[in-house]
């Protein structure tokens, strides 16, 4: 099976994401740096002090886990928690007031931001972009180091219309490939998921018609093997001959990818692709004051770009009842989004680092975290 990694690249002036990691663990000692860039972020941040809890994304384990060590090199005194439930079970806990803030796959929804203004003091919430990533549409079939799929093919076989790996329609994109009569299990996430809205948003958009079901984080299809959190997807994939399922890249390194077609061409998950995808992105409408809320272009010009991609985000308040908690959030979403966290994630995860432009506008947004 293939292997693909990850190449490192900035992403242009669109934007990056997302949080998202590993366990509950106390931090470790240093790893990164911290601080707005590195200026004016280091006296501040020397001053954070407690536990910053948060939870939601499983999808970027790496990229947290970095990002926990990575700041006590400047804050030595704030233990930073993160349980990677999954993006909606990660809302829903931020919502209810029991974590200081979330790691989600997908933006607030319209009806979320009206329910934050209770949990955030009077304030409102807001999403920083702070994660990019392909998602790896990841199989397990041996021999196939190769595989070339358009968006309808790849709908049809997580709608169940085709199931076996020597198909006509897979054999067509894959001229020359010896191509088992093995059967395809589809592999899903059992857990509501930011990763599974993007790829389902993917999905509906660009296959033509051949998705029929409504982008959610909830999986629509019957049928299929469903798994819980990244993790889980990228082992049942492992496990099984003839799985393919959909996982950040990151995680599903050791999997074969699917080379996805956009226009003529067929692109493979790498940071530089989904960097070219994420400049065609646009904002959100509707927004409230300092979100930054983007939405993808999933079939772009750009024949060099991955489409497949999750953009992730971190969800604060812009008001907390306990300034410690204000401070700690404030300051560690700086750190995350700063050259130094956003190094630390590439070198983790293989993911892009946002762009300065787009780290300008998420400086003026924390500033309305008081």
């Amino acid at each position: 099976m293939k292997r693909s990694t990850l190449g490192r690249a900035a992403v242009p002036a669109a934007i990056v994401l997302s949080l998202g990691l590993s366990s509950c663990a106390a931090n470790e000692p240093p790893a990164g740096g911290g601080g707005e860039s590195s200026s004016s972020g280091s006296s501040s941040a020397a001053a954070l002090t407690g536990t910053l809890n948060g939870a939601g994304s499983s999808a970027q384990q790496a990229a947290q886990q970095a990002w926990q060590v990575g700041i006590q090199t400047s804050a030595p005194d704030l233990t930073v928690n993160y349980d990677p439930q999954g993006s909606g079970a990660g809302r829903t806990q931020f919502l209810s007031g029991a974590v200081q803030f979330a790691g989600s796959d997908a933006y607030l929804k319209a009806d979320e931001l009206t329910e934050a203004q209770q949990r955030c003091n009077g304030g409102t919430a807001i999403d920083i972009p702070n994660y990019v990533s392909p998602i790896a549409i990841a199989y397990n079939l041996e021999g196939v180091e190769d595989l070339k799929l358009s968006p309808q093919v790849i709908a049809q076989i997580f709608d169940g219309k085709i199931t076996t790996w020597n198909d006509p329609a897979i054999a067509e994109l894959n001229a020359g490939v010896s191509l088992p009569a093995t059967a395809i299990n589809p592999v899903h996430r059992a857990d509501e998921s930011g990763t599974t809205a993007n790829f389902t948003d993917y999905l509906s958009k660009a296959s033509g018609g051949a998705w029929s079901y409504e982008p959610g984080q909830e999986w629509p299809a019957q049928g299929g093997e469903a798994a819980q959190g990244t993790s889980g997807v990228v082992a049942a994939i492992g496990a099984t001959a003839g799985s393919i399922g959909y996982a950040d890249e990151s995680q599903a390194k050791d999997l074969g990818h699917v080379q996805v077609q956009v226009g003529d061409a067929f692109v493979g998950p790498t940071a530089e692709a989904a960097a070219a995808a994420l400049d065609e992105a646009t904002p959100a409408s509707g927004r409230p004051q300092g979100d930054i809320a983007l939405d993808v272009n999933r079939t772009p010009t750009n024949t060099s770009a991955y489409p497949v991609i999750l953009v992730s985000y971190l969800i604060g308040c812009t008001s907390y009842a306990d300034a410690a908690d204000a401070a700690n959030v404030k300051g560690y979403f700086t750190y995350v989004t700063s050259e130094e966290g956003q190094q630390a994630a590439a070198d983790a995860a293989g993911s892009a680092p946002i762009s300065d432009s787009l780290r300008q506008q998420i400086t003026t947004s924390l500033e309305l975290i008081k």
